[in-house]
């Protein structure tokens, strides 16, 4: 492995204790995730891409995968990253268990992958309840490359290929489909199309869509963009050296940083109706969701719902498009409840309410989205825990929060640093920052001091024999490990102020050499 790429490794776990990296024995593969990454994970853990992109198309020249989600604005965002040097079955899993322990959380309730055996069985191994899906857009790719002659000499087998996958609602619809297909262009020899209706119920979406994967387009389409190298896409490439990959790596993570950063201040948009229920979901959702949640819900104009059956208090609706009976939904109602389910199950797959139940909803007068439909992870506050979430954050937040907080503030100082005008907005944005972060700490403190926190010792433990001595051990240990805290922090921030000196300076050089050239021309 490169000296460059383990010399980083090694400078950013002496800057900062919460980033992890690791070598696999007799392997040699390297795993690596900082705080940020961690924190990631704890916020979006409910579905992960495992990209190794650099395994397909154009080879790559560095074995670069990733593991990446989707943030709250439905943007990717990375768990981690893996130089896999040698591939086996147990590399992967060695790598799938390192992640995990790097994430100190439990294994993703879904997965996406390449269609490939020895991953497929270290993902297998290690997330043993996990749901694993092939990539849609991979699979395709590879029938393109694999049916060439085909797609070239009919042009319409692309269209129906692509209906057959996402336009059948059930299973049968997507049997009698593929058969179709294959009849229409003699393809029932093909090795390929076998193998992979084989594998059907971890690709085609009709077998998938019970589990949530994290995606806010309308329907998984194979043309759609690739979730494969979605993160890295335009800074890690087939012509990414060793020595450039570093650099490019961190050019992604900032990219994506000030790109979450402006969606969190993006306006929302206009509303369309003067429903009580869109004005919530603006309130609540961030900009991308709620443009999700508006196409359906300006939809349920189109798609009326018709009662069908009664049983109690539960109701069946038939939902569909003026004049598309045959493509009809069936959604199941509870009206003591307020509880739906559609055969479509788009809010399974991808956490956002669809049409059809909007529809019955307003057949039904629910005036406003019940709470079991406003998923946290698509709302303004997805960042943002409450008490008891706060003290399983503990672990991690030290040196996460300090990492995330000093990389936003430079941003602060630099954009603020261009003009006057510029610098007097940052520092009343800091000086309404600054009251609120006094605010929030004084809350915490008096929450500590209410709930009997380790400030003082209780006075149960002070009555009992012993328990003088014992309560003032509990009160020492506690201020140990609070000012173990503070040396760390300390610690960190001195290393942070020394790596930006020398920035600076090996700035500074470069402009002392630019304007010798350009005295010497």
């Amino acid at each position: 492995m490169s000296e460059h790429v383990m010399s980083y490794l090694k400078r950013r776990q002496l800057e900062n204790p919460g980033f992890l990296y690791a070598i696999e024995e007799g392997g040699g593969n390297v795993f690596w995730a900082d705080p940020s990454c961690r924190l990631n994970y704890s916020y979006f853990g409910d579905t992960v891409v495992f990209d190794t992109s650099y395994r397909t198309g154009k080879r790559y020249q560095v074995p670069f995968a990733a593991f990446t989600g989707f943030n709250h604005h439905g943007q990717p965002l990375l768990f981690g990253c893996a130089l896999m040097l040698h591939e086996s079955e147990s590399s992967f899993v060695w790598l799938f268990q390192t992640w995990l322990q790097a994430m100190s959380a439990p294994p993703p309730p879904s997965i996406t992958i390449e269609p490939d055996r020895l991953i497929q069985v270290a993902v297998s191994q290690v997330f043993g309840q996990t749901r694993l899906r092939f990539s849609l857009s991979l699979i395709f790719r590879e029938t393109q490359e694999k049916l060439a002659h085909v797609f070239q000499s009919h042009p319409s087998f692309e269209s129906e290929f692509i209906d057959c996958i996402t336009e059948t609602d059930t299973a049968a619809e997507f049997e009698a489909s593929w058969d179709s297909i294959l009849a229409r262009y003699y393809l029932q020899d093909s090795d390929w199309l076998q193998s992979i209706y084989n594998a059907r119920q971890q690709w085609a979406p009709v077998f998938i869509r019970d589990t949530f994967y994290g995606e806010l387009s309308p329907s998984p389409s194979p043309s759609a963009n690739d979730l494969f190298n979605s993160f890295f896409q335009g800074f890690v490439d087939s012509s990414t050296t060793m020595q450039m990959l570093i650099n490019q790596y961190e050019k992604a993570v900032d990219a994506w940083r000030e790109k979450e950063v402006q969606a969190d201040y993006e306006a929302t948009p206009v509303l369309k109706t003067p429903s009580p229920m869109e004005k919530q979901a603006a309130s609540l959702y961030t900009r991308a969701a709620f443009l999700r949640f508006q196409e359906e819900f300006v939809e349920t104009l189109a798609n009326p719902a018709n009662r069908v059956s009664d049983s109690g208090t539960r109701s069946t609706y038939c939902v569909a498009k003026f004049r598309q009976v045959h493509r009809a939904h069936t959604v199941s109602f509870d009206s003591l409840e307020e509880s739906a389910t559609c055969s479509c199950q788009m809010f399974e797959y991808s956490g956002i309410i669809c049409r059809h139940i909007l529809a019955v909803f307003r057949a039904q007068n629910v005036l406003t989205l019940p709470s079991r439909y406003l998923l946290r992870r698509w709302t303004k506050e997805a960042k943002t825990r409450d008490a008891e979430e706060q003290a399983e954050f503990s672990d991690v937040s030290l040196t996460a929060s300090y990492d995330n907080l000093r990389q936003e503030a430079t941003k602060y100082v630099e954009e603020g640093a261009k003009s006057i005008q510029v610098y007097k907005a940052a520092m009343d944005a800091l000086d309404e920052a600054a009251k609120k972060v006094a605010a929030a700490s004084s809350r915490t403190r008096g929450a500590t001091l209410a709930n009997g926190g380790d400030s003082y010792p209780s006075q149960d433990t002070v009555n009992h024999p012993g328990g003088e001595k014992e309560g003032k051990i509990l009160e020492l240990t506690a201020e140990l490990e609070r000012t173990g805290q503070r040396c760390e922090v300390y610690r960190a921030n001195l290393l942070s102020v020394l790596r930006d000196m020398e920035d600076q300076k090996f700035q500074l050089s470069l402009k002392v050499q630019h304007a010798r050239l350009s005295l010497k021309e």
